[in-house]
């Protein structure tokens, strides 16, 4: 993991801005080279500070409109191999390890209720996970971000 400095965040938050715009154009906006704003990009991605495209994308508007969490008991000698068959669920979008009662949240779109039923018996179904509890998220809030710590920080 690289540390990232206040040239990193300026062209991150640029990027934020405007996620079209060229690494031309985000050089000229922020008085660098295109050379400079080239590499840093790259330094980012192999850092994993930038993520893939995927990031972006909006679930429901691609016909997954439930989002659910599961908190997700495992035994723990199997949490490995838990986490592996969960990545072969293509509705299970993120998994977190978590400290305590639950042990993995895992996290789900679906296309409606009937669809959660069919996810939540996969989720159980993996070798090694005891139990679920699933919240069916009702609308979100506060959308994924990091703009305002990269602000703070900037200003910092």
């Amino acid at each position: 993991m690289i540390s990232v400095d206040d040239t990193d965040r300026r062209i991150l938050l640029a990027m934020t801005a405007n996620p079209r715009a060229t690494i031309v154009a985000i050089a000229a906006e922020l008085g660098l080279s295109r050379n400079t704003v080239q590499a840093r990009v790259q330094a980012l991605e192999a850092s994993a500070a930038l993520q893939g495209f995927d990031r972006r994308l909006h679930a429901a508007s691609l016909g997954y409109p439930l989002t659910v969490f599961m908190a997700t008991e495992v035994d723990q000698p199997r949490l490995e191999y838990v986490v592996e068959q969960l990545r072969g669920i293509p509705e299970v979008v993120q998994a977190h390890g978590l400290s305590g009662r639950g042990d993995i949240l895992v996290r789900c779109v679906c296309t409606d209720a009937e669809d959660l039923y069919r996810v939540n018996k996969l989720v159980l179904a993996c070798d090694g996970v005891i139990r679920t509890e699933t919240w069916l998220a009702m609308g979100e809030l506060i959308p994924f971000r990091l703009a305002p710590v990269l602000e703070r920080d900037l200003q910092g």
